[in-house]
């Protein structure tokens, strides 16, 4: 979720991209991995943009990874052997804090070969240096400071100011989404709209892919189990593991009353959660569902 996320602001925010990166606000259009005959081992952990003289590649990592020195050079030579004439910058960014020497790592060298690459880790960066334009706000709260809630309430308060409502949504769901990663949930929801993030398309994607895998995941436990019911057992587990991500912990008695709604009203509610807030919200539509 993270690293797809990270993609979609790259793709959306090319240009700022570049002028965080490159140091100039170039024109970048996406380059598939396919066109480099590239299969990843993560495909949606990494990028890469274009300009008619170079090619900026960029990887987005939650933690360490030993095989990413290699991965560099393997990715120079492709985009060499399909753009020999284009330059290429390539930057490892490290997301969330760690103490791995395997950051640190930016050569990759074997016997007479030797390639460099770039690597940032944002917790060592300023987060006001992560303010300086909008495609990257929303790594600001990832970088350096002691008050993360006060840096995601400046994001928040410049997103609002952001005039394009589309680039509003995409900001402030990419924004609350990569805050989840050292952030309360419940913190983040206070700050950030949530009727502008249900427009973004990063947002919306997310989330029906968190449905679908979940529903496929809890109807397989639930045959697991034997049951006759599998299905509605595993609807009603799926909506179980999808509250606790929304709202957090729910009473035993709630869980008791879900477990019991058959699937047609269970699959209802699994839609419904993208709208609630608090297990109040749950609480009023379980009070109207069942009337």
């Amino acid at each position: 979720m993270f690293d797809s996320t990270c993609k979609f602001i790259a793709a959306t925010f090319a240009s700022d991209m570049a002028t965080w990166l490159l140091g100039k606000p170039i024109d970048l259009t996406e380059l598939k991995p396919s066109e480099l005959l590239l299969e990843p081992i993560r495909a949606d952990s990494l990028i890469f943009l274009q300009s008619e003289e170079l090619v900026l590649h960029i990887e987005f990592q939650t933690k360490s990874d030993e095989d990413i020195p290699f991965r560099m050079l393997d990715y120079r030579v492709r985009v060499h052997r399909r753009y020999p004439n284009k330059q290429m910058h390539q930057v490892v960014i490290y997301l969330t804090k760690t103490s791995s020497e395997l950051v640190q790592q930016a050569v990759f060298e074997l016997e007479r070969t030797r390639h460099e690459f770039n690597v940032i880790r944002l917790w060592e960066i300023d987060s006001q240096e992560l303010l300086q334009s909008p495609g990257i706000w929303p790594f600001a709260v990832l970088g350096q400071g002691n008050n993360r809630e006060a840096v995601l309430r400046d994001v928040a308060s410049r997103i609002e100011r952001v005039s394009d409502r589309k680039d509003r949504s995409n900001l402030a769901a990419s924004t609350a989404i990569l805050a989840g990663l050292i952030l309360d949930k419940r913190l983040i929801q206070r700050i950030l709209r949530e009727e502008i993030m249900k427009e973004s398309v990063i947002y919306q994607d997310i989330w029906a892919s968190a449905i679908q895998e979940g529903r496929q995941e809890g109807r397989q436990e639930g045959r697991q189990e034997g049951r006759q019911e599998g299905r509605q057992e595993g609807e009603a587990i799926l909506v179980l593991r999808l509250l606790n991500r929304r709202i957090g912990p729910i009473s035993l008695t709630i869980e008791q009353q879900i477990r019991q709604l058959p699937v047609a009203q269970l699959e209802d509610l699994g839609e419904a959660l993208l709208d609630f807030q608090e297990e109040a919200d749950l609480l009023q539509w379980l009070a109207h569902d069942r009337r």
